[in-house]
């Protein structure tokens, strides 16, 4: 499908979508919402649904039996059991709804804190949550009522804090899923500071798994508070609750089993049905948590430090200038270990620099290290980032949100998700406009609309009204580049942005990128693995292996003259001159991980002209184009073809 396939042949918008028609679906909503909605007329309509007064006692008619008088008999003072199980209705509402309500006050906003600052609060919090989840929950609950008193409300508290703690850490693991999300490093892109990106961006894809944990806590309440007033320290008689019933039965189980299945029933059936009805909702209107593998980490050892690049001297016309960049991760319990070392280059003012090399040599993460977006364990240890006269690596935390947006944008790989799934397009590029250029709602509308249809989209206004997941990935990808430029930013850093297109759509979305650089101006710092899409839209390419530079040249002169054994090799392994005869040429072994490089040429392992040279580390020579290879002079190495 290409970027400018028939709109209208999308899917609709509805969130409930085509699967309430399918008998599946009817079985468990139907009884459900039935169940639900009777317990919740029972509770509002008590005393005109009842046949009888609930505290009215009759000992002479005790312990009867269903009979046409008392549709389900009589408890151990002559009370009609269907009365008292109606006004007991009421309690099954009151008592979840405080006690859930209660937990999710708490729980879910402090989660969002500690999950989304981390650091000392988390850790501290989370002790704290330990230490209670430790001791049985109901233990917990006693304790606490022993404390403020028996009663109803007095023990929903106790239940509300008691289950508090499973929102809490809900809230606070999808957070630390979801703020690693490509969305939100889009988010930070326009600028948008921590409370937004939480309440707006977070808060909402955390609904699925939020609406399940609350189905559950209901759920639990509703047993917790019939064995608390089993018990005798939940509702007070001669207050009718379903507890109170089964304790009242249990008393006489001998002489009228029946007495308490009316309120078990009603128990089991109320559970049931939030529990499926919550289900059904969750699959309905979100997506589901996605959960990171994890595996054994690797054993590691830091690469021997590196003596620095001469600094580069600044030209008038340089757009962004990057010196000695070096970024370091921090996996627990171990040393840091460098993925970035030495990085330097420019870009001029309207320029566009290719960045590529295999999977692995740290091309994403430079990207993302420029726009201050590593994440938890990952922190840059050295450099200058140089956009114009400013350094982004000395700004504090609100001056960077600025410039983000205004002057340095992202385009990442994956349209899908650097669009977040619960706003419409045109909302999201609208709220750059209103953040960072304080348009008025209308005046972003408007401003959205031009925008979408500068990138080529048909229909803008329709389009602007749509979901992520109702356009193609060409046309999500032009989204996301429309909301990129919207503040015309001086660079734009595009990270790999065809490559989870067709061949077609990303010819097209390489033409839309040329079109808007020229009108716009603007410098390109271009990500990918594909040389031949480099040598489509780039001025120079930068070729980088192991965290750093290997070298750098004006693309005509690369393809014709690489003068590193690594370039010549990713050249000699593109598809495009091949003769499609089987092998294709490659280069031998892999990318080595991060702290498992060699000491001396990175690259050397790999190498078909490696010599003992080779083993002391490597600077980066040259003036007009640079290499960083021992040899560079005497090798004359194989041309694209």
């Amino acid at each position: 499908m290409t970027a400018n396939a028939d709109p209208s042949a999308t899917p609709p918008r509805g969130r409930l979508g085509p699967n309430w028609r399918k008998p599946s679906f009817l079985v468990i909503v139907v009884p459900s919402a039935l169940m639900l909605l009777t317990l919740l007329f029972c509770a509002l309509f008590a005393e005109w649904v009842t046949p009888y007064d609930p505290l009215q006692q009759d000992l002479i008619n005790a312990l009867q039996g269903p009979s046409v008088e008392h549709w389900l008999g009589t408890d151990d003072l002559g009370r009609d059991v269907l009365s008292r199980l109606i006004f007991g209705s009421r309690i099954a509402v009151i008592a979840p709804a405080e006690a859930t309500g209660l937990a999710v006050l708490i729980g879910v906003p402090i989660g969002l804190f500690i999950g989304f600052r981390g650091g000392w609060w988390d850790w501290v919090v989370m002790r704290v949550v330990e230490a209670v989840v430790s001791i049985p929950g109901i233990m917990v609950a006693i304790v606490i009522i022993a404390i403020l008193g028996t009663g109803l409300h007095r023990a929903m508290f106790a239940l509300g804090i008691l289950y508090s703690t499973a929102f809490l850490r809900l809230a606070r693991s999808v957070v630390l899923t979801e703020r690693e999300e490509v969305y939100v490093k889009s988010a930070r892109v326009i600028g948008a500071g921590p409370t937004r990106i939480l309440l707006r961006h977070i808060f909402l894809n955390i609904a699925p798994p939020l609406i399940v944990q609350v189905t559950l806590t209901v759920g639990a309440v509703l047993l917790a508070e019939a064995g608390l007033s089993f018990i005798g320290i939940g509702v007070q008689p001669p207050q009718a609750s379903w507890g109170t019933m089964l304790n009242s039965a249990a008393s006489f189980m001998e002489l009228s089993p029946f007495l308490a299945v009316p309120p078990g029933i009603a128990i089991v059936a109320t559970v049931l049905a939030v529990n499926l009805l919550g289900d059904v909702l969750r699959d309905s209107i979100g997506r589901g948590v996605r959960v990171p593998s994890t595996g054994a980490p690797a054993q590691r050892m830091l690469a021997v430090p590196r003596k620095a690049t001469t600094p580069m001297a600044p030209h008038p016309d340089d757009a962004l200038r990057v010196e000695g960049l070096e970024i370091m991760v921090s996996p627990k319990g171990e040393a840091e270990v460098p993925v970035v070392t030495d990085m330097s280059f420019r870009i001029a003012k309207g320029e566009t620099l290719g960045l590529v090399g295999e999977s692995g040599s740290g091309k994403t993460v430079t990207g993302l290290g420029l726009m201050g977006l590593i994440g938890t364990g990952v922190r840059i240890t050295n450099g200058r980032v140089m956009l114009e006269n400013t350094n982004l690596l000395g700004l504090d935390r609100r001056d960077l949100e600025k410039a983000r947006g205004n002057d340095v944008a992202m385009v990442f790989q994956d349209p899908t998700t650097s669009l977040n799934p619960t706003y419409t397009v045109g909302n999201q590029i609208a709220e750059v406009l209103r953040i960072k250029q304080g348009l008025s709602h209308r005046a972003a509308r408007d401003r959205t609309i031009e925008l979408i249809d500068r990138v080529g989209i048909p229909r803008p206004a329709q389009q602007a009204d749509a979901y992520p997941h109702e356009l193609s990935g060409g046309m999500a990808q032009r989204i996301a580049i429309a909301r990129a430029l919207s503040c015309t930013p001086k660079l734009l850093i595009a990270d790999e942005p065809t490559t989870a297109l067709d061949v077609t759509v990303q010819q097209e979305i390489l033409d839309l990128f040329r079109d808007l650089q020229d009108e716009f101006g603007m410098a390109m710092l271009f990500v990918t693995h594909d040389l031949a899409v480099a040598a489509d839209i780039c001025d120079r390419i930068a070729v980088m292996y192991c965290g750093e530079i290997v070298e750098t040249a004006p693309v005509d002169a690369l393809f014709a003259d690489p003068r590193h054994p690594y370039t010549a090799g990713l050249l000699s392994a593109m598809p495009h001159g091949q003769s499609g005869k089987p092998p294709l040429p490659v280069i031998r072994g892999s990318v080595p991980a991060p702290g498992h490089w060699p000491t001396g040429c990175r690259f050397a392992a790999r190498c078909p002209y490696a010599i003992d040279a080779c083993a002391k580390p490597v600077q980066m020579t040259g003036t007009d184009r640079l290499e960083r290879c021992t040899r560079a002079d005497e090798l004359s190495l194989e041309p694209a073809k």
